[in-house]
């Protein structure tokens, strides 16, 4: 399989197949990383349309040879930022006893490289999504990036464009409130202790 900035590189070229390849390889985890950001699927599915719109148009602008999945992330990101910016809200909050359908798809680790690992436990993992929810967007989004979707804090930065400090700082203040929002969760949707049976 060919890695995205052949791929890219390709594309640039005017190699329709590349695109299609170069689409295949990075929309599902920038799906994801939008459905965490949007919270809504249907949101999510235009934005990711829009981000690759925007790819299109400006490939020109790409430079040969660089990584194109924290630049195509980029587009991504300034493409919800616009989205929640018209809309006057950034996130829907979550109120007591509401269901998150749109995301339980996403986090039960049905995709292809998440077979293999153990499932979450759903009162962990909804506990876990309202009190996402309830962090601040640049917190929300450096704990997605950093914790959710696997990026080094330098890609993090990148994709958010911000510095390295900064995305630092908001990782860490991101990862404490959520400590504190599940400290004071029930006790029976609370993380249990390494090594404790169930």
């Amino acid at each position: 399989m060919a890695d995205a900035k052949d791929l890219m590189a390709r594309y640039c070229d005017g190699d329709a197949s590349a695109f299609r390849e170069l689409y295949a390889l990075v929309a599902p985890r920038l799906y994801g990383y939008l459905v965490k950001m949007a919270r809504q699927r249907a949101l999510a599915d235009d934005l990711l349309q829009q981000t690759f719109m925007k790819v299109h148009r400006a490939r020109g602008a790409y430079i040969r040879g660089a990584d194109p999945v924290p630049w195509i992330y980029s587009i991504a990101h300034r493409t919800f930022l616009d989205e929640a910016r018209k809309h006057k809200r950034a996130v829907v909050r979550v109120g007591e006893g509401e269901e998150l359908p749109e995301v339980k798809a996403d986090l039960r680790g049905d995709s292809d490289d998440r077979r293999d690992e153990p499932r979450a436990d759903p009162e962990l993992v909804q506990a876990a999504l309202a009190a996402l929810a309830e962090l601040p967007e640049q917190q929300r989004e450096a704990v997605v990036l950093t914790k959710l979707h696997g990026k080094s804090v330098a890609e993090a930065a990148e994709i958010a464009g911000t510095t390295v400090g900064a995305m630092k700082v908001r990782a860490h203040r991101g990862y404490e409130a959520l400590r504190r929002l599940l400290a004071a969760a029930p006790p029976e949707v609370k993380p249990k202790a390494a090594g404790g049976t169930k």
